[in-house]
């Protein structure tokens, strides 16, 4: 279907979201976020599709949250007035990317404020050289959102979270990549293509197997109980066996080809 402020396409097994605001640096708007969701949903739901791509139009993945309505709620956000204060700020969409099939971001420059908050639930980061990413809420006198406290700290450490978050500072790609922030750089012609060939590498794994090793992957890093780590992956694993892409595997072996998954 068609959207006002993303662009889609699939190639291959890959479904590929661009951020369509490039006059505005892809800032961030409720529509935008809709219709993100709504291509994602549609995907999740085709078993045509292995994995996707978010990236951007023009020269920013997405510098942040448009700020025209800022002023506004300024005005109204007085004592009695405006927004209500509410719980779950941003957790759904954080909850809808964790649980999506794998996504990879492909990130072709600012990545700033929302747009690095909403990229830090994505399963691979790959920047360009002239990417810059900043948690950059701070200098707007607000707090970082979208889980970005857990998730930023899981990535990178509680040290450089913290850094990040206090200051507000631009981080250049290759600082992101030392950090663990994202996996690899690319030039910028070479962006895309390294995530598209990243994507239908694992699009083209069993996706059944792979959204349980998400699952295990959300839950099992901040376990504490070993036990319950392996009770986990045990029982996984023995779904993992009676479905026909294991049997697959197997045959693929024994005849000295390449397996084919999602038959």
């Amino acid at each position: 279907m068609a959207y006002e402020e993303i662009l889609t396409e699939t190639r291959d097994r890959v479904g590929v979201i661009r951020l369509n605001r490039p006059n505005k640096l892809n800032a961030w708007t409720e529509t935008m976020s809709g219709e993100i969701v709504d291509a994602m949903r549609g995907w999740n739901d085709d078993d045509g599709i292995g994995a996707i791509v978010l990236t951007g139009e023009g020269r920013a993945f997405c510098a942040g949250a448009d700020v025209g309505n800022f002023a506004k709620r300024v005005e109204t956000n007085r004592e009695g007035q405006g927004e209500q204060l509410r719980r779950g700020g941003g957790v759904n969409i954080t909850q809808f990317i964790r649980n999506s099939k794998p996504t990879i971001a492909a990130i072709n420059g600012y990545a700033v404020g929302v747009g690095l908050t909403m990229i830090l639930p994505c399963d691979v980061r790959i920047a360009s050289t002239n990417a810059n990413l900043s948690i950059r809420f701070i200098k707007m006198g607000l707090m970082p959102e979208l889980g970005s406290t857990h998730l930023l700290a899981q990535l990178i450490g509680l040290g450089n979270a913290t850094e990040m978050c206090l200051t507000g500072r631009m981080v250049p790609a290759d600082e992101a990549l030392q950090m663990g922030l994202v996996t690899a750089v690319t030039e910028p012609d070479e962006l895309l293509p390294t995530a598209l060939a990243k994507a239908e590498e694992i699009a083209n794994n069993p996706t059944r197997a792979v959204m349980m090793i998400k699952e295990l992957l959300r839950k099992n890093p901040m376990e504490d109980d070993l036990d319950a780590v392996m009770e986990r992956e045990g029982l996984r694993d023995q779904i993992a066996r009676r479905l026909p892409d294991h049997a697959e595997a197997v045959a693929a072996f024994l005849e000295k080809r390449d397996p084919e998954f999602n038959r």
